[in-house]
């Protein structure tokens, strides 16, 4: 398990630090699947989502903070046609319904088990809970019977979350969702697009100060990670879909809190040459595209809740923050 995760960061696929990938190194070369064109979905219902006019707008950022690795760079001016998206992440309550309806088992219920953020299992059942940690990033546990309705491990539950992202989603997951519901995971540039909110090249989505006036508009690390979170923002863990403020656009929660799935397969350098209208990303890959950052992005070794950054992970991929919104032709 440790060499796995030595070689998905060897081939920079992944940042486990953000969410570590479950898929074996030797099998990456197997999941090289070809994309098809962005399918147009229309049949949806649009209830709880906003519409969004499309339009240019400039995509990526040439910021000192990004990281050039994951190629955040360089802006560029992407045009998209009109499009609906969650105003909120899916919730556990709507993901509830999804299961109902067609008895779906999510990956990490059939695996048996997820990754879990150490300071979530409880001490004095960790022992017999964890099975494996992350090299390098020991806070990341591989957690038996983790899963969407165990968030934390078999002796946790949902029963007071049902407005919480759902989590512990692989992109594979999401995607039966979407078909279930009649909507599609959003490309890249609409997920950017989206949570700009009608600002240009701001590094947030209600502009350039993290916590204007000292109000904390997202839920991110503060205090020491991994050891202490002062939780200055009011969760030390995932929040409610709608904890905070809409953005311009009137969807919440777009950064910080859970990693959000896009359609996209992950490359550093393919928009360089991509198309500029609709892009859909590239034609194959080993791992997709994250967006949004998460309660655990702290300063000191992710700031990746900034709209322009960007991770990746694999598509059998789970973890306990990492989450998806749908969206929908219009």
């Amino acid at each position: 398990m440790k060499r796995e995760f030595e070689l998905f960061a060897q081939a920079g696929l992944v940042h486990p630090c953000c969410a570590p990938g479950r898929q074996r190194a030797e099998q990456l070369t197997q999941s090289r699947l070809a994309s098809a064109q962005r399918p147009r979905v229309i049949s949806g219902s649009t209830s709880g989502m906003v519409k969004l006019k499309g339009g240019s707008f400039l995509m990526g950022t040439d910021s000192e903070q990004a990281f050039p690795k994951d190629g955040e760079g360089p802006v560029r001016e992407i045009t998209l046609d009109a499009f609906y998206m969650d105003a909120c992440p899916v919730t556990n309550v709507q993901f509830h319904e999804f299961g109902q309806a067609t008895d779906y088992l999510t990956e990490a219920e059939r695996f048996g088990w997820s990754f879990v953020f150490q300071g979530h299992i409880p001490a004095e059942r960790r022992a017999e809970l964890v099975e494996a940690t992350v090299t390098g990033v020991d806070w990341w546990c591989k957690v038996g019977r983790a899963d969407w309705r165990h968030p934390e491990g078999p002796d946790s539950g949902i029963e007071t979350r049902a407005d919480h992202p759902v989590l512990h989603v692989t992109w594979n997951d999401a995607v039966e969702y979407c078909k279930w519901a009649g909507k599609r995971l959003p490309t890249e540039a609409e997920w950017e697009y989206a949570a700009r909110g009608g600002l240009e090249q701001k590094l947030y989505p209600w502009g350039d100060e993290l916590t204007p006036g000292g109000k904390h508009l997202c839920n991110i690390w503060q205090g020491e990670f991994p050891n202490l979170d002062l939780a200055e923002d009011g969760y030390s863990a995932v929040a409610p879909a709608a904890a905070f403020p809409p953005n311009g656009y009137g969807l919440f929660t777009i950064t910080g809190n859970a990693w959000e799935w896009c359609a996209d397969w992950f490359h550093p350098n393919y928009h360089v040459t991509a198309t500029r209208a609709n892009p859909v990303g590239p034609l194959d890959g080993v791992a997709r595209v994250l967006k949004g950052g998460s309660y655990l992005c702290h300063r000191s070794y992710c700031n990746r809740y900034r709209v322009a950054a960007r991770t990746s992970n694999t598509p059998d991929s789970s973890t306990t923050n990492i989450s998806f919104r749908c969206v929908r032709d219009v």
